[in-house]
Formats: C-alpha cells, sequence, structure tokens
C-alpha cells in the first residue's frame, strides 16, 4: 500500500463562481483502488474512493467523491492524469457548479504535485 502525499493546484474553465485553486490531498494506493481527502473547490474536505486505471504515462480514476453540499452529499467523479514524472502529474476533471438550481457544466484543470 502507498501513501501519497500532495497539492494541487487547479484552475476552472466555464465556471461562474470563483473557486479554491489549491488543494492539499492525501491517498492511499493498493492495486488500483484509491481513497483519499483533499481540500476542495469549495473549501470544504471531500473524502473520495474509487478505482485508478494506468497505462503508461496515463491514467483513469473513476470513483465518488463527498464535500459538494451544492451537487449533493456523494457525486460520481473520473479524473484524466497523465504522469510527467514520478512526482508531477497534469490532471483534468468534467465538473459542474449549481446555479440557482441549473447545473453549470465546467472543466478542472491542473498540476498536482506528489510526495510519497
Amino acid at each position: 500500500m502507498d501513501i501519497l502525499l500532495g497539492l494541487a493546484l487547479s484552475q476552472h474553465l466555464n465556471f461562474q463562481r470563483n473557486y479554491n485553486e489549491i488543494h492539499p490531498h492525501i491517498r492511499l494506493h493498493h492495486d488500483g483502488y484509491i481513497a483519499g481527502a483533499y481540500y476542495n473547490s469549495e473549501k470544504e474536505i471531500s473524502p473520495y474512493a474509487g478505482y485508478r486505471l494506468e497505462h503508461n504515462d496515463l491514467g483513469l480514476e473513476l470513483g465518488a467523491v463527498g464535500g459538494y453540499n451544492n451537487l449533493g452529499p456523494v457525486i460520481p467523479y473520473v479524473r484524466f492524469t497523465y504522469d510527467i514524472n514520478d512526482n508531477v502529474v497534469l490532471f483534468t476533471s468534467p465538473s459542474g457548479e449549481n446555479i440557482d438550481g441549473e447545473i453549470n457544466y465546467g472543466i478542472v484543470a491542473g498540476v498536482e504535485l506528489l510526495a510519497f
């Protein structure tokens, strides 16, 4: 089992509100299964669990995450990654925001700095 500490810096594309763009996090990773928590875009703690698929430097994560109260208590997530090296990862994820009862969809993209 690997324990990973990280710091992600993000940009929120096609969103109407301003969001936190600094996300410290901790992750456990074992045989493709992942679980952890991070400080999210809404300045809340987001616990998550899922599965990570990898092929060379590409990754795909599928799971469920909490902490986004405007969207629901637990929501699905998908995240695509590209490993520049063992400590630097580019990522992108489809996302959304609740604006007066309507979901506005966008993309969160960024870089993640990792320590093992």
